[in-house]
């Protein structure tokens, strides 16, 4: 298994299909959410689907790049989304979230071990190899958001 196969398997481990490092993934945590407690509001914290829906964002946003587009995601645009407001709507963001996951591990897996050391878009924002672990540990993060928002709403 090449290096860009080893990123695909570990970016699709922490959304997709894997318990190695937390025990869970996002489909895991979030297939199965009722869409009411997925916008629960605890205090000031972001919501579950606020968490989730900015994963995506930025997983769209490598995407775009990967597709041969311009990286256009700003941190400051990362956490605007319409509100959910039905189990349809939930459903259909988790598919395309779903879906989109398993597009990026495509691109991922379809990298030269040339490329990935190659500078993402612009030498400041590192390497190709540099984003994708940082896409791997940033959905981390949040998963770790994801489950203790999940333990503090249901009870």
């Amino acid at each position: 298994m090449n290096a860009s196969q080893k990123l695909a398997n570990r970016f699709r481990e922490v959304i997709l299909n894997g318990t190695f490092i937390a025990y869970t993934n996002y489909k895991n945590e979030l297939e199965n959410l009722d869409w009411k407690l997925s916008v629960q509001k605890t205090e000031n914290l972001n919501t579950i689907a606020d968490l989730a829906q900015h994963i995506h964002y930025y997983i769209n946003g490598i995407n775009q790049v990967f597709k041969g587009g311009t990286l256009d995601i700003k941190d400051q645009f990362s956490f605007d989304f319409p509100p959910i407001n039905s189990q349809n709507q939930w459903t259909d963001f988790l598919t395309k979230f779903w879906n989109d996951a398993e597009k990026f591990a495509q691109f991922v897996e379809k990298l030269h071990d040339e490329k990935l050391q190659e500078p993402f878009v612009d030498e400041k924002y590192g390497t190709y190899q540099r984003n994708v672990d940082a896409m791997i540990e940033h959905a981390y993060y949040h998963l770790g958001q994801i489950v203790l928002l999940k333990k503090l709403t249901i009870r």
